[in-house]
Order: structure tokens, then sequence, then C-alpha cells
């Protein structure tokens, strides 16, 4: 009779739905997809935050107003709440660090927001937590139930659609003459320096192929190797010197798993190289407004706003504020958290990543190093760019809280196999061995 009462329920939703279609169609979809979504986590608690892996790269925005937000912050926001009360508990010890870790720069940016009373500076407080806490929560939803693998092969798999539109236009471009960078305006716009970061995030997991995604090795190299050419297409600097590092991390550091080849040094050291000596050729320019001169003024004028209040700072988003006579997102991460917070949130700042990174560094190798890597990758980016925007900050904690779900999942199933005696599925813990074999 279960059965029988489920299948009359969705009957009458769709006929309602049906309704709707005609004269509230935006209401109807709204509708239908609210019923999807609830049927979806009746059949798997964390539905909702696995769907949410792939959507974090999408940047287009969505309601007008004041609920003007990106898909990729929706999708957060929603997958957030489903993480919260249906994920498995409790937090392992390395995620109740993060949280903590994360907590301590709200505070530290809690400052500026009470001595800057205006809406930007408390909305971009709260959304600040949302992209680091949020995210780390609704990883770690998806990798402690299991799901990494399904989650992380849809956010690798919506990465490589735009590695691939974004070497095709370089294709076309150079067809051309032109050797510029790329941007997307399809299937919606996106920055050379956001292709560049986004993509680089996908390229090092691919990379990084830990045994308990479960990847083919023809299938993750592929995907790194496009992923990494839509990196140099784009030219985003930052990104290229970021998955260089990341890159020669994973690279040296002992794998319990598989011997990585030394030969991607050859590849990932003169990368380095060739941005350290382009930046330099433009620094030798006497035009003042190619991107690297422009950011040596942007350096300046930041540190400038941040001596008009060191301790707490002029508030958050205050180039869109109007706080100050200059208009511009400070393009480092420490310049823009003194102009931002001042010295109380460069500290939490501070406290948050170098924390992060010692917490990711002491966890089990199989799930820390891509963790800690990109992590570290992420910090590198912000040495020479935005840092407080919505995808390339949610992105890597997201990463990192699907780590630590999945090394305490493979803990508690190793747990079970051995008070119970009997094998686990494969599909859902797959033995060092037979992975490392792959």
């Amino acid at each position: 009779m279960a059965w029988l009462a489920g299948v009359a329920a969705v009957t009458v939703v769709l006929v309602g739905v049906g309704a709707l279609v005609p004269d509230y169609a935006p209401f109807a979809v709204a509708a239908a997809a609210l019923v999807l979504v609830v049927g979806l986590t009746l059949y798997e608690p964390v539905a909702l935050p696995v769907l949410a892996m792939p959507a974090l790269v999408v940047v287009e925005r969505v309601g007008s107003g004041a609920l003007d937000l990106s898909m990729s912050d929706f999708a957060l926001f929603a997958a957030f709440w489903f993480a919260l009360f249906l994920a498995p508990r409790p937090y392992s010890r390395p995620m109740r660090s993060m949280l903590w870790l994360s907590a301590v720069y709200q505070v530290g940016t809690l400052f500026t927001v009470i001595v800057n009373p205006y809406q930007s500076n408390t909305v971009e407080w709260f959304h600040a937590w949302l992209s680091v806490g949020g995210a780390l929560v609704v990883g770690w939803a998806v990798g402690r139930a299991g799901r990494a693998r399904l989650a992380l092969s849809l956010f690798l798999g919506v990465c490589l659609a735009i590695s691939a539109l974004t070497c095709l236009v370089a294709v076309q471009q150079l067809a051309a003459g032109a050797t510029g960078p790329v941007y997307l305006d399809w299937p919606y716009p996106m920055h050379k320096n956001l292709i560049g970061s986004v993509v680089a995030f996908a390229a090092l997991v691919a990379y990084a192929r830990p045994w308990w995604v479960g990847w083919p090795r023809w299938f993750a190299q592929s995907a790194f190797w496009l992923c990494s050419l839509a990196v140099l297409a784009s030219q985003a600097r930052q990104a290229l010197v970021g998955l260089a590092v990341g890159v020669i991390l994973i690279t040296l550091r002992a794998d319990p798993d598989r011997k990585r080849s030394k030969l991607i040094l050859l590849a990932a050291i003169p990368a380095i190289y060739f941005v350290w000596g382009a930046v330099q050729e433009q620094l030798s320019q006497d035009n003042e407004f190619n991107s690297a001169n422009q950011r040596l003024t942007w350096y300046q004028d930041a540190i400038e706003v941040w001596q008009s209040s060191p301790w707490f700072g002029v508030g958050l988003r205050w180039w869109t504020a109007d706080r100050t006579e200059f208009v511009f997102q400070p393009p480092n991460a420490e310049l823009e958290m003194l102009s931002s917070a001042g010295i109380a949130g460069l500290a939490g700042f501070l406290v948050l990543f170098l924390g992060g990174l010692i917490v990711l560094w002491r966890i089990d190798p199989r799930f820390g190093t891509l963790a800690f890597s990109i992590l570290l990758m992420r910090l590198i980016q912000g040495q020479f760019d935005l840092f407080w925007t919505a995808v390339v900050v949610s992105v890597p904690f997201a990463v990192i809280g699907v780590c630590l779900g999945a090394e305490d999942y493979a803990r508690a199933r190793r747990e079970a196999r051995e008070q119970t005696g009997q094998a686990l599925p494969v599909d859902e813990l797959r033995s060092v061995q037979e992975m490392a074999a792959r």
C-alpha cells in the first residue's frame, strides 16, 4: 500500500504542476524542481550536495535585485542545509579543526562588520562563511556518504566541458591570427582568470587521482592534460603557477598507493619560469596599464586604503560601496584582507589558511595530499589575483570537505569489516592494493 500512496502523491503533484504551466511557468518549474529534489533526497539523503558539486563552477546570475546570486552561491546555499541536517555525523577531528579555523576567520572579520555598518559588508561576511564553512560541510556530506567518486566525476565533467570550449576558442583565435587570452561568452560569460582558476582545480584533482575515486589512469591523465591546455589557453598566470606548484607537491610527496613519474617536473618547473619571465618583461615596459604595472599601482592604493583604518579596515567589498575614492578589488589576498578587515582580519585569514595547511598535512596522505595541495594552490593564486570571489573559494573548500569525508568513510568501512570479518562491496570501498594496481 505504501507504493500505491507514493504513486498517488506523485500523480497529484504532476497534475498540479501541469495545471500551473500555461499561466505560471516559473512557479511550475520551481515546483517540479522541488519535487525532484525531495524525491532524490528520499532515495539518497545527500543527493542535493552531490548535484551541487558540478553547479559550483557556474557563475551565471540567477534572480535580481536583493536576490541577485550566482548559480554557484545558490546551489551551495541550498545544498548546505541538506548537508547540515542529513549528512552522517559526527564530524571527524580534522573536519572539526577546519570548521573551528573557519570560525576564527569569521570572528576576525566580524570587527570590521561592527565598525563599518553597511549592507554589502554584512552580506559579504555571511557569504565568506558560506564559501568556506558551508562548502566544507557540503563536501563532507558527499565524502562521508560514500559518494566522493560520483560527485568529483560530475565536477570534473563540467570542468572538462569548459576546458574543451576554451581550447576550441583558442584554436579559432590562433587561426584568425590572435594570440590573446581566451574569454568565454557561451554558455555563460567567463573571464580568463576565472577559467584558468577553475580548470586548474580540475587538473589538480585529475592529476592527484586518489585511489578512492576509482578513475582509470587513461581517463585521469587525459583530463589532466586537457585542463592544463585550457589553463595555458586562458593565459591566467596565477592559475598556471598554482597548478605547477600543486603538481610538484603531489609528485614529490610519497604516495602509499603508487609511484609517480618525475618527468612531469620537466613541464611544471619551466611553467613557473615562463610566468616569471613574462612578469619581468611587463615590469620593464613603460606601459603603466599592462597587468603587472597595473597591479603594482593597485597594491600601493590598497595600502593607502588600509592606512586609513589599520586595525579593522574600511569594510568588506569596500570597492563596491563608495567607501573610498578607489573602485578596484585588490589583486592580492593579504592586501585585500588588510584594506577590508585590517590587522584583525588578516590575522584570522592567516589562521584559517596556515592552520588549515597544518591540519591537512597531518592526515593520511591518501586523502590529505589532494586536500593540502588544492588549499595551497588557492593561496598561491590569491597572491596575484582577486581572492574572495564565489567560485574560486568555494570549490577548493568543497574538495577539501570531500577528502575529509572520504577519509572518515573509509575508516568506518574498515572498522565494520574488522568487526564482521566480511569483505565489503567493491563499489563502496576498494582495497588499496586493488586500486593501486589499476
